[in-house]
């Protein structure tokens, strides 16, 4: 087992921009299963249920912030339209094909969620969405980058920031390390899997992050399996 007493963020395959068709669809669809597994959608929909139960009669904007396959975006959507709530969703990722795939996706599955292109870091983000989110991002970035993201969420959102990633543990990689074999035939999947997790934040890290990015009074907690969610809402 590696050392992950120290974070070591290294290059990962879907990171680069050259990379083959076929094969992004092939690992985006990898992705989309293991989200599925793990649960991004129920770790990141109680708190977006609860803002739209004080909202009643109320129809809520959430941009979705590096959206991958779509599937996240989609499952909110999909959770909100059967609880008989308005939820309008953007989504946002900033490679074309990932872009492209989602949007063909979303249209199959009759979810009427807009994906853009966007660029997480350098895109100005509008401050008319009432939630904005992020699943496994913040580890694709340096402590200043992800603090910054942070912050520019926390800037934009009118009422609630949600951010779900990684936990930097052995017993994590090792889920990582099986669960990508198990649910994608992707090499990049297979590859970049265990990386995620080399260069994820604990726990401590992420609330100190929090700290430094200003948002008084954000919540971090862990989550199945080896998950954590950001959670900060905006005093009202």
């Amino acid at each position: 087992m590696f050392d992950l007493t120290q974070r070591r963020r290294r290059p990962e395959l879907m990171d680069d921009p050259g990379l083959d068709k076929k094969q992004h669809i092939l690992a985006l669809r990898g992705l989309a299963r293991l989200n599925f597994w793990s649960g991004s959608v129920r770790i990141l929909w109680p708190a977006i249920w609860e803002l739209l139960s004080e909202s009643p009669g109320q129809s809520l904007r959430l941009l979705d912030i590096a959206s991958g396959a779509g599937d996240v975006a989609v499952g909110m959507w999909r959770k909100a339209v059967r609880a008989g709530y308005s939820l309008q969703i953007d989504a946002w990722d900033v490679s074309p094909c990932a872009v492209d795939y989602a949007r063909s996706e979303a249209v199959a599955q009759g979810a009427q969620v807009r994906f853009l292109q966007g660029d997480a870091l350098r895109t100005p983000i509008p401050n008319d969405y009432d939630v904005i989110v992020s699943s496994l991002f913040l580890h694709h970035l340096d402590e200043g980058p992800a603090t910054a993201f942070v912050r520019r969420m926390a800037d934009a959102a009118k009422r609630l920031v949600l951010v779900n990633d990684l936990i930097r543990c052995q017993p994590g990689f090792f889920v990582a390390y099986c669960a990508t074999r198990l649910f994608s035939k992707s090499p990049i999947v297979r590859t970049d899997g265990p990386l995620s997790v080399e260069g994820a934040f604990t726990v401590q890290e992420v609330r100190a992050l929090a700290e430094k990015a200003g948002l008084a009074n954000a919540e971090v907690v862990e989550c199945w399996p080896y998950r954590f969610l950001l959670r900060w809402k905006r005093a009202q």
